[in-house]
């Protein structure tokens, strides 16, 4: 049987080669008091942010799904924070129970390109609402989400009969694909008003088109 995507090493490695998100690297400046304020890295991945976050003093907390990738994300952390402290703060989990931490703890949530990957809409809806649960008022939540027009293997997605929202055709298979307007109000129900307007980018691809919209939300 193969290996789950997400678990296979080649897509560890490749995550984890990626430099910080450019809006991050420039969100960041905006917080005078890197060491008190808590940033949740949800689906950390190879721990590119996490990393990033931890050398700039913020106090970072991390998770993911995936076995190998919060390996990989502890590690990088270890060689910053030590391995008991990196152990403490990269956890396995799914975004939809963010059980362990307290409502408010977050001053920031960093999701990108983890809420499409919600294999139906009750995922989808419950990861949105256990993070704004876990942000403060105020608190702001950076987001980057695929929609229907994303093509990553050249032959598109194709929307699941009788689930609106929900197609297959993802690298890591099943997931939740949103228009701009449908992102905003999705989040709008959910307490998370756009602190600067949503934009909808499309990158061409050797295969396809990376299309997606980056957003940055605050909590009412």
């Amino acid at each position: 049987m193969a290996e789950p995507f997400w678990e296979r090493p080649e897509i560890v490695e490749q995550f984890a080669g990626r430099d910080p998100d450019h809006r991050l690297v420039k969100l960041v400046d905006d917080y005078d008091r890197p060491a008190t304020t808590r940033v949740l890295d949800l689906g950390c991945a190879g721990g590119r942010n996490a990393e990033f976050l931890a050398r700039r003093g913020f106090e970072v907390w991390a998770l993911d799904a995936s076995t190998p990738m919060v390996q990989r994300t502890r590690g990088r952390l270890g060689a910053v924070l030590g391995t008991e402290r990196a152990r403490e703060r990269v956890r396995p989990g799914r975004m939809d129970d963010l059980a362990a931490f307290a409502d408010g703890w977050f001053a920031l949530v960093v999701a990108l390109g983890v809420y499409h990957s919600a294999g139906s809409r009750q995922e989808w809806e419950q990861a949105v609402a256990e993070s704004a649960r876990v942000l403060e008022r105020g608190g702001r939540l950076l987001v980057n989400h695929f929609t229907p027009e994303v093509d990553l293997s050249g032959e598109g997605v194709q929307a699941v009969p009788g689930q609106p929202g929900v197609y297959d055709g993802l690298s890591g298979g099943r997931g939740v694909l949103l228009e701009q307007e449908e992102l905003d109000a999705a989040m709008a129900r959910h307490g998370l008003v756009p602190e600067v307007p949503s934009e909808t980018v499309r990158v061409e691809t050797e295969r396809g088109r990376r299309v997606s919209v980056n957003a940055l939300y605050r909590k009412q």
